[in-house]
């Protein structure tokens, strides 16, 4: 039976107090303490992994009765393997420096008295994400690591796997001294609670919405604290025209295919017109042989024929997270940077060149979070920086960007230690 406004507002309203309460726990508790507590909960998973399972086949069930996509459905699931390696992805964040207490700067006052600036917890962070599970847990461990409490709020299409992962992580946590309620979360998914989520400034410091547009476009309008925002992964490779080849091939596909579904996965392929008719043949038989469909521009067209469809404007700015790519023949850096810094989402986004002067020209002129030269925009991920476990990949550019992992969830404090000095004298 659906909860009534009043019901959603005072049990969201509970759990932020309580959030709260265990933050100012949270916040004392020593590196080695939060790195038991850490590896408590990768027992606690794998203990219940086969309620887990269970609830995500639920999950997975409901999908498809509700015909959600092979991509959407490919980001629910859950099994043995994809179970154990979320499992030990929290142990591995127990091995990462702890950013509490960190001193980043130390000076002394004329008066003798010294200055610090501390890394400190944030305090309470509100999450909103959609589909993954896995964030439930990646969530959590890096807002326990930080000292952080955390309240979490999941998607429909996930609300069994979610609900099953925060409680195997709180009650394994707990086990070895986790704050209660540190972990929590909204076990309903009403859209009122995203509503009081955003309101409730006296519990939440930050809050962080990973989905769709329109989930973070409302986030975003009715929040009453700071937002990070995760928005669209609209990846592009631009293949210029000193690019080797082998290497622009193995990159544009790599970036498409290697998992479609995520949010650093290529999804507009610039090739400088120069080089277009002989690559792009090339590059569209290896991107055939992986099922990808093509939709380009005129230029593009003119080359691949029926190998291609057209392209709409629609295209340029739209994030796939499916085998569909749209290519784009530009006359230089400039107009690539151009078409980047109009249609894409400032996340992820790569020049494949042997010239090393034109390479930094485009690191420069792309108004992106990462910026990859020869690379493939799958490598734009927490892990992959050696960050452990992260967030989301944060658009914005105060206070964080790119990757988000522990040390974007921390803050700073002053703290003056003297020996007695008062201004009057």
């Amino acid at each position: 039976m659906a909860l009534t406004t009043e019901e959603v507002t005072t049990q969201v309203l509970e759990m932020g107090k309580k959030a709260r309460a265990a933050a100012l726990e949270l916040a004392v508790l020593g590196a080695e303490k939060k790195n038991e507590i850490l590896r408590a909960m990768a027992a606690g998973l794998r203990a219940q992994a086969s309620e887990v399972l269970a609830a995500n086949a639920l999950d997975i069930a409901a999908g498809e009765e509700r015909e959600l996509s092979s991509a959407m459905l490919d980001r629910l699931r859950l099994d043995e393997t994809r179970l154990e390696a979320v499992a030990a992805g929290i142990e591995k964040v127990a091995t990462l420096n702890d950013p509490v207490g960190e001193q980043l700067a130390q000076w002394q006052h004329p008066k003798g008295f010294s200055i610090e600036q501390i890394r400190v917890p944030i305090g309470v962070i509100g999450i909103i994400y959609e589909s993954r599970p896995n964030v439930t847990s990646d969530a959590a461990v890096l807002c326990l690591k930080s000292g952080n409490a955390t309240i979490l709020r999941g998607g429909s299409e996930a609300i069994h796997s979610n609900r099953a992962i925060a409680k195997a992580l709180q009650e394994g946590g707990e086990a070895a001294g986790l704050p209660a309620n540190a972990i929590q979360l909204i076990p309903f998914t009403d859209r009122e609670s995203v509503k009081v989520m955003a309101g409730m400034d006296q519990y939440l410091d930050l809050i962080i919405p990973r989905g769709g547009k329109g989930l973070i476009e409302t986030v975003v309008s009715l929040a009453r604290m700071p937002v990070i925002k995760h928005y669209d992964g609209i990846c592009h490779v631009y293949i210029a025209e000193k690019a080797d080849f082998a290497k622009g091939i193995d990159i544009a596909v790599d970036s498409k295919t290697q998992k479609p579904s995520v949010c650093n996965a290529l999804e507009t392929l610039l090739v400088n017109e120069s080089i277009a008719a002989e690559f792009l043949p090339q590059l569209a038989e290896a991107m055939e042989e992986k099922k990808v469909e093509l939709r380009g521009d005129e230029k593009t067209q003119q080359i691949l024929g029926d190998r291609v469809k057209a392209a709409s404007e629609e295209d340029w700015s739209m994030e796939y997270l499916d085998y569909i790519l749209a290519i784009k023949v530009v006359a230089s850096v400039e107009e690539a940077m151009a078409h980047i810094n109009q249609y894409g989402s400032k996340h992820s986004d790569c020049i494949v060149t042997e010239d090393n002067a034109e390479a930094e020209k485009f690191l420069r002129g792309v108004d992106s979070a990462c910026a990859f030269h020869n690379l493939s925009t799958r490598f734009s991920d927490g892990e992959e920086f050696g960050f452990g476990a992260e967030i989301g990949i944060s658009t914005d550019k105060l206070h964080a960007r790119g990757p988000m992992a522990l040390r974007e969830l921390t803050s700073y404090q002053y703290r003056l230690r003297g020996e007695g000095q008062i201004k009057a004298r």
